[in-house]
């Protein structure tokens, strides 16, 4: 269980300098379109930290409004709220932030950017399907993701996906209006220049290659909580069987988006589970692991 927990910090460590670098990369190609290549790439480069720096203070309040959660007030959601003060002191946690989504879909997300400034989120949905075990079950999760920084990791990768996505587009749409390139006297650049045809080539492909990395991301830290959350509550079936009912309901969390879609205790949204000739592309996306596969692994423990 150690050697597997070291290896995904591993992997999720080496992931995340491959954002840093593909967000460097986008800053140069679109420092090469607006025809000055250094003051470009540190403008588009000082304009991401930026974003960076700000989401990283407001990315727990934003996940929270966009979800529209609300605080769950402690003498109607007892329970609840025991469940989560329990597992904090047994794993030596501060208590986090309790919210309530209301939300037929039986789901759950931890956020924040440290363990003394996070918060959970469950749906009514959970509470109304999962038994106590569960339930305890779920929040443990949750609060591994917070015990190991994935949530701080989560925000990260929903920053540099966005600052990539805005570079991009800013850098094609000034392409298509100024034509690429031009140089002081005016003149256009050769248009088959091979510099030119990298960076365009990357400019294109860049979102897609960062959304890919967001998504492996979030499933080594999704695999990572499952084992963390049977090592903090001594007791796998309790999991095991919260997750077998999650793969059994079908409802789509509504509170979802895309945006927030990889910080969930499973995948909210719908098109889980497509086949056909398109469903190993599908999959390079999922957000998670499948469900079947994470099962498997804590029977294993």
């Amino acid at each position: 269980m150690f050697e597997l927990i070291k290896a995904n910090k591993r992997r999720s460590l080496a992931l995340i300098a491959s954002f840093v670098v593909v967000l460097g990369l986008v800053g140069a190609a679109f420092g090469l379109y607006i025809g000055n290549g250094l003051v470009g790439t540190i403008a588009a480069l000082a304009f991401s930290g930026t974003m960076a720096f700000a989401s990283y203070w407001k990315a727990d309040k934003i996940a929270l409004a966009v979800s529209r959660a609300r605080p769950a007030d402690p003498a109607q959601y007892q329970r609840l709220h025991n469940l989560v003060e329990g597992l904090c002191i047994a794993s030596g946690l501060p208590k986090p932030a309790v919210y309530l989504i209301d939300d037929p879909a039986p789901n759950a997300f931890a956020t924040g950017r440290d363990p003394k400034h996070a918060a959970i989120a469950v749906t009514t949905g959970l509470l109304e399907k999962l038994n106590r075990v569960e339930l305890e079950g779920v929040l443990a999760h949750e609060l591994s993701h917070i015990r190991n920084y994935d949530i701080l990791v989560g925000t990260l990768a929903v920053t540099l996906v966005g600052a990539v996505a805005l570079l991009t587009n800013l850098a094609l749409r000034m392409m298509w209006w100024n034509g690429g390139r031009v140089n002081r006297e005016g003149d256009h650049k050769d248009s088959g220049n091979p510099l030119a045809i990298i960076g365009l080539v990357l400019l294109i492909f860049a979102p897609i290659i960062a959304k890919a990395m967001q998504a492996a991301v979030s499933r080594k830290r999704e695999s990572l909580a499952d084992v963390s959350a049977c090592q903090m509550t001594r007791y796998p079936p309790g999991l095991i069987s919260a997750l077998e009912k999650l793969r059994d309901d079908v409802t789509v969390t509504h509170s979802a988006t895309t945006a927030t879609a990889h910080l969930w205790i499973e995948q909210p949204m719908a098109g889980v589970g497509d086949g056909g000739k398109m469903g190993r592309w599908n999959r390079m996306f999922d957000t998670h692991p499948p469900l079947e596969d994470r099962i498997a692994v804590l029977r294993a423990l």
